[in-house]
């Protein structure tokens, strides 16, 4: 039995991604049916591969979910914060609940979710639907810096998925940033040469 607290009816959002150097971020928002087995939830970050993995395969076919991206577009463009509550907008609206209610993990409400949300800090470790959507948002995110690895070998996104690892500083040192970097971010923004390759 999950020690976590049941919220029928409501659906958790949380988020992967927002602190890395490459590559989107993923919002999930999960609606858990009365009778889902809870068994294992727990935050993502919290869980090894193989068990998020199942989680996630359980949660895909027995609740209601959805998934939306902030795309590097996007975060460049709006800012890592503004582009996430995007997403996590989208993603809530993707469940097609217009009565229904929402908690957000952290401690800010989408603007278009006021009145519908709350905002708890570490939902992903206390409240089941929300260990759910870290767990999907996780699994999904990982998955794309996965099939992205293939796409840009030489950086290794299917080891560090973005984060600013040795591995990963090296790589941009080495061949510098590629399309799907974060420019806005630091380093880029700090050492103005490390973009070099990519305007050349």
């Amino acid at each position: 039995m999950s020690a976590l607290r049941h919220l029928p009816g409501v659906a958790g959002i949380d988020e992967a991604g927002r602190g890395p150097l490459a590559g989107p971020v993923v919002v999930a928002a999960v609606v858990l049916p009365e009778e889902f087995d809870a068994e294992g939830l727990d935050d993502s970050k919290q869980l090894d591969r193989a068990t998020r993995e199942l989680l996630a395969e359980r949660i895909r076919r027995d609740a209601h979910w959805s998934i939306a991206y902030a795309t590097i577009e996007e975060i460049e463009r709006r800012n890592i914060l503004w582009a996430t509550m995007d997403a996590m907008e989208r993603a809530y609206l993707g469940l097609g609940l217009p009565h229904g209610s929402a908690v957000v993990d952290g401690n800010r409400i989408p603007t278009g979710l006021f009145g519908i949300a709350e905002a708890v800090v570490a939902a992903d470790a206390r409240i089941e639907c929300v260990a759910a959507a870290s767990i999907l948002a996780k699994t999904e995110r990982d998955d794309h810096m996965r099939a992205l690895a293939l796409e840009f070998p030489e950086y290794g996104f299917d080891k560090h998925f973005g984060y600013a690892t040795p591995q990963h500083m090296k790589a941009i040192e080495d061949h510098g940033p590629c399309r799907i970097h974060r420019l806005g971010f630091a380093p880029f923004r700090q050492d103005p040469q490390l973009c070099l390759a990519l305007d050349a």
